[in-house]
């Protein structure tokens, strides 16, 4: 996994670099710099979308977890999605740890966590099927519409990925991974984790079972997709490129789907920048411009990143201790308690 990760790292990377130098390095640092502090209320609005994420997870226990708990946990997930070489796997399993770490059963956060994901993949899916019917609408007026087919071909594929991910949720997808496992493994005795890992499908089978929650989860999840489109369209006017509403839309909606489609390589380093630079002229927007949106981008992830794996440190540190302090004090007691 960490070999995979590594040459997918590497290999956007290197994209990322060859487009930068391909447009021009300073062209497109030129016009990023247009924005200057400008950047800094846009990486601010970014917590609207966050907040409306962390909404999604949390109405689906919200007798477990409050809003806050749910915000400062998407806010981790994210940080670790964007920054660290984990692929799109190692943010829910951050998010798992710190609802855990919050005092939620770590059955209930995997399940939690689990089907939040699902539903936001689905909805991401269906915003962008909105952006394809707003380029469709307006493909005739745009200079190429090349990508039309390319895009609905991605977004079926997604979706059918999606569909199978949902239907191995169902028939018990945790379990059926670690008797997998067990299998492979015969030496261990996998026991324990095989009960854990029922009981996490059990839950995951109740939530999906409870339509309102499930609803509340993905309608939330989809207005956190269309609110981002606000934060395309500050970047650009603030680089003095500004769009419409209806083109912010179709940039956004349809970036994050390449974003979304290239979940295996960390951060979608390179890919999204690729995806941007594809998109620009279909909006009239000349290619430097395209590279320094992602950039945007790029630089609000590191401003709220960096402060989230900084909270994730210190957060895991002090859950560690704790753990320490409690494993140690039977030890101590017993030790009190034994004749001299």
């Amino acid at each position: 996994m960490r070999r995979t990760a590594l040459v997918s790292l590497t290999l956007g990377f290197a994209l990322f670099v060859a487009l930068l130098i391909w447009q021009g390095a300073g062209s497109v640092m030129s016009t990023l710099a247009v924005a200057g502090w400008g950047l800094l209320p846009i990486a601010a609005f970014h917590l609207v979308p966050l907040v409306l994420d962390a909404a999604a997870i949390q109405v689906l226990v919200a007798k477990s977890c409050s809003l806050r708990r749910a915000t400062l946990t998407r806010w981790v997930g994210e940080s670790v999605n964007s920054l660290l070489p984990a692929g799109q796997i190692g943010g829910p399993i951050a998010m798992v740890r710190q609802m855990k770490q919050r005092g939620m059963a770590g059955r209930e956060a995997a399940a939690a966590i689990t089907v939040s994901t699902t539903l936001q993949a689905v909805a991401q899916i269906v915003f962008a099927l909105l952006g394809l019917a707003v380029f469709g609408i307006s493909a005739a007026h745009r200079p190429n519409d090349s990508l039309w087919l390319p895009m609905l071909l991605a977004t079926a594929l997604i979706s059918a990925l999606l569909y199978a991910f949902y239907v191995a949720q169902r028939r018990g997808l945790f379990g059926w991974a670690f008797r997998t496992l067990s299998k492979l493994s015969s030496k261990r005795d996998w026991s324990s984790l095989l009960d854990r890992a029922d009981a996490v499908d059990e839950i995951v089978q109740r939530m999906y079972g409870q339509r309102r929650p499930v609803l509340a989860s993905f309608a939330l999840s989809l207005v956190g997709w269309i609110v981002g489109t606000v934060e395309v369209w500050l970047i650009l006017q603030c680089i003095g490129h500004p769009v419409s509403w209806v083109d912010a839309l179709l940039l956004e909606s349809l970036g994050q789907a390449i974003r979304g489609a290239a979940f295996f390589v960390p951060g979608s380093l390179g890919v999204q920048e690729g995806g941007y630079l594809l998109l620009a002229p279909l909006v009239g927007l000349p290619a430097d411009a395209g590279l320094a949106l992602s950039l945007a981008k790029r630089t609000r992830e590191l401003l709220l990143g960096v402060p989230g794996l900084v909270h994730l440190h210190f957060s895991e540190r002090g859950w560690r201790r704790q753990r320490a302090s409690q494993d140690s004090a039977p030890l101590s007691a017993a030790t009190d308690s034994a004749p001299l």
